[in-house]
């Protein structure tokens, strides 16, 4: 009843926050308190509130079949119709209020919360003699619960939110563990854990809550609690979850009322109730050489792959500790089940470690990845059979196989952890120890702790990566070193070399960080309307050589320069004939680079000496995006000079993975955009002889030439009328060489004989003012 009657004030709540479907979560939540409180009453009096009870469950049965009605035809109706009460719509703590960012709501935290209320009634029962002992009957509740906050870890992975995901990952394998000890007394047997492991527990939640406390303090507090009550587990000759922890319970459930009453009014209302959010930080700016990471969703944003969820390594290394301690439990001549060891090493190490690879992978983190799935495999397989009773007389040869093809499979993590860190060659090389002791076991051949050694000497090794990922989400200084690789490859997948500075292209701080290294002379890559490309500034001549050098440009192909409007050429545009003016204002900005006249007016770019990279001697290729963060970055910087993102000869890049993998370790930031828009380079044209009013095509790229030649003849045709650029007034006594050049079939003609296209280099007397059109064949 009292649980009811907390669900009824969180949806006071929600109604005293102008949610539209609260009306409705209120009917159900009164409801649900109205009959628990009758229920309550019936104990005691059997003729006592049963019509009443049934009238208010039967309400809520009513009541929530109208909300699923109203949800089913409104997602049939694709929201075109909804019933009054049935929408849905974001809480106004993340939007709008201005007191919390989108990124740091994590919307599921309540109903994790709500999960431990539920867990903590249920253990706390004995205590209150509601129930004389945990029974089975109690397994399904404390299981529903362990389900719900496995489903509350993988959200707040979701939600970039690792600290409150690892919490939920620890809580819902106490949940497991509660179930199955209850579940084992219907057999009459009374699991024991040894006293080592509890205490092992309790050290990781106890740094969980240090860590956490940088979220807010009184998260910090609340998941001490739970290292008190994992000490008075420890503190149990027996795991029967009776006695003190059944009294920590108790004050589990106070204490995680009163968070999901301030969570989750934090949530929907602009007025905040003081968590501690600041306490954290204040702290560690007082510390001299602690530098804390700024945290936003981006912040874990994968330097491989494209994920929208957080790293989970510090969940999957915390779960090998658990299992591998765990599996020190010595039977002797107990019943296996009769060693509480089972939800610990299938749930921890087998279940969780599965999760983990599965994010690992989608993080594109291949070798963790596979080395996570391989373990929780291990695991599973471990636990299942020797501490599930099925063990018995499968000792010998057969079983001795399987171990091996893990043993082979463990060989290539092992391997492949060369090329990561010295840490991972340790943590997969102590995992070989291990599966050495199962095979031992096996054969009957097990030497007496050896299992035990190899299983701390992994714990401990868990234990540090552990660690080392809990420092690496919350300081840039200091870390725990996890080493280079042992063996280096060239690109970023060779290990051994930091990554360079990886953004998201869509947040303005980001273009801003990347606009900052180019001012200071660096050089990076950079979404398009088309593909991914090199940069650096024009005002940078240092940065030019080291963007032609890095990417081992050949000669024959130089880079081109990019503006972000025709404005910023606006210096030189006396240099330049009114025809070409006009044609750029009409062309731009667009995926259409043009090849005009080398000239003077090179010089206003501060290119110095390595203008020579730009262009050829006669000519030289420019262009306007067609792209907001392009056109931003180069606002911020001046002109650049770009080329194709990839070593020379090799295919252009299309997603800044390829960026990574190709330069990761030469260029100093990345502006990531996942996949390009588009997989074609632009369309070069050739400009030289605008003025004799002849256009060409070097490359027929993303935009067609029809379209081209369409825009080039409207220019010509606001010349020939006498509307031209007011700047070149001057040009209006020169006769028009080409008078009837009006007509796109004789521009088509003329563009065959006189143009090439992508693939094809016409000779050197068709080519305008003797330029070597192969130079332009990559440009992006």
């Amino acid at each position: 009843s009292f649980w009811a009657r907390v669900v009824t004030c969180l949806n006071w709540v929600h109604f005293s926050s102008g949610r539209e479907n609260t009306v409705v979560l209120l009917i159900i939540s009164l409801s649900i308190s109205l009959a628990c409180g009758h229920q309550i009453a019936g104990l005691s009096s059997p003729g006592f509130g049963q019509s009443a009870m049934a009238a208010c469950y039967l309400l809520v049965t009513l009541v929530g079949a109208y909300f699923g009605c109203g949800r089913l035809l409104s997602f049939i109706t694709q929201g075109r119709v909804e019933a009054p009460g049935t929408g849905l719509r974001r809480r106004a703590g993340c939007q709008g209020s201005g007191v919390r960012a989108p990124e740091d709501c994590n919307d599921v935290v309540p109903v994790g919360l709500v999960m431990n209320l539920l867990s903590a009634s249920v253990i706390a029962c004995p205590l209150l003699a509601v129930v004389p002992q945990l029974a089975p009957g109690h397994v399904p509740w404390l299981w529903t619960a362990a389900v719900f906050q496995l489903v509350v870890c993988v959200l707040s992975y979701r939600s970039m939110d690792s600290l409150t995901a690892t919490f939920y990952g620890f809580t819902s394998i106490l949940r497991f563990a509660e179930g199955y000890s209850a579940l084992l007394t219907a057999f009459s047997i009374h699991p024991s854990s040894p006293i080592p492991f509890p205490v092992v527990f309790a050290v990781l939640f106890f740094i969980l809550a240090l860590f956490s406390c940088q979220k807010s303090l009184a998260e910090g507090l609340y998941q001490l609690f739970y290292v008190a009550y994992t000490i008075a587990l420890a503190a149990q000759p027996s795991l029967s979850f009776q006695s003190g922890a059944q009294g920590v319970q108790v004050a589990i459930f106070v204490v995680s009322a009163v968070m999901l009453l301030v969570t989750s009014y934090n949530n929907v209302s602009a007025k905040r109730i003081p968590t501690g959010e600041g306490v954290f930080k204040a702290l560690v700016t007082r510390v001299s050489g602690l530098t804390l990471r700024p945290h936003d969703r981006h912040s874990q944003a994968p330097y491989l792959g494209y994920s929208r969820y957080a790293d989970a390594e510090v969940l999957g290394h915390a779960c090998s500790v658990l299992a591998v301690f765990s599996i020190t439990a010595s039977m002797g001549d107990r019943a296996p089940l009769g060693v509480l060891v089972l939800p610990w090493a299938v749930v921890a190490g087998g279940v969780l470690q599965l999760l983990v690879g599965s994010v690992a992978f989608s993080r594109g983190k291949t070798l963790e990845s596979m080395a996570f799935v391989l373990y929780g495999v291990m695991w599973s397989i471990w636990g299942l059979t020797r501490y599930g009773g099925l063990y018995g007389d499968t000792q010998g040869f057969n079983l001795a196989v399987g171990i091996i093809s893990f043993l082979l499979f463990n060989s290539l993590v092992t391997v492949g952890a060369l090329f990561l860190s010295v840490a991972w060659v340790v943590y997969a090389a102590t995992f070989h120890l291990i599966i050495i002791s199962f095979l031992l076991d096996a054969m009957g051949a097990l030497p007496y702790g050896y299992d035990i050694g190899v299983s701390i000497v992994f714990g401990l090794m868990s234990f540090y990566c552990f660690l080392s990922g809990l420092f690496s989400l919350t300081f840039l200084t200091p870390q725990l070193p996890l080493g280079r690789a042992l063996v280096r490859l060239s690109g970023t997948g060779g290990g051994g070399k930091d990554i360079c500075l990886h953004v998201p292209a869509r947040k303005a701080t980001a273009v801003h960080q990347i606009a900052e290294i180019m001012k200071s002379g660096g050089i990076c890559g950079m979404p398009t309307d088309t593909v991914y490309v090199l940069v650096a500034a024009c005002n940078r001549p240092d940065a030019v050589e080291k963007a032609y050098k890095c990417k081992q440009q050949a000669q024959d192909r130089p880079m081109s320069l990019w503006v972000s409007s025709i404005n910023q050429l606006e210096p030189v545009r006396s240099l330049l004939s009114a025809l070409l003016w006009d044609f750029m204002s009409a062309a731009w900005p667009s995926s259409i680079s043009m090849v005009i006249a080398r000239g003077p007016w090179m010089e206003m770019f501060g290119l110095g000496e390595s203008a020579k990279h730009i262009g050829t001697p006669q000519s030289i290729a420019i262009r306007n995006p067609n792209c907001a963060v392009a056109t931003h970055l180069i606002n911020l910087v001046g002109p650049i000079a770009v080329t194709s993102a990839n070593p020379t000869g090799e295919a252009d890049t299309t997603h800044h993975n390829q960026v990574y993998a190709k330069l990761g370790d030469k260029v100093d930031g990345v502006l990531c955009d996942g996949p390009s828009p588009e997989n074609i380079a632009s369309t070069v044209v050739d400009c030289t002889k605008i003025d004799s009013g002849h256009i060409g095509f070097f490359r027929v790229g993303l935009i067609p030439k029809s379209q081209v030649l369409q825009i080039f003849e409207e220019v010509q045709k606001r010349h020939s009328h006498g509307q031209i650029n007011p700047g070149f007034e001057a040009d209006l006594t020169e006769p028009d060489p080409n008078p009837n050049l009006t007509d796109p079939q004789r521009n088509t003609e003329e563009d065959n004989t006189e143009s090439t296209e992508s693939s094809t280099v016409p000779p050197p007397t068709q080519s305008p003012a003797n330029i070597d059109t192969s130079t332009l064949a990559t440009q992006p």
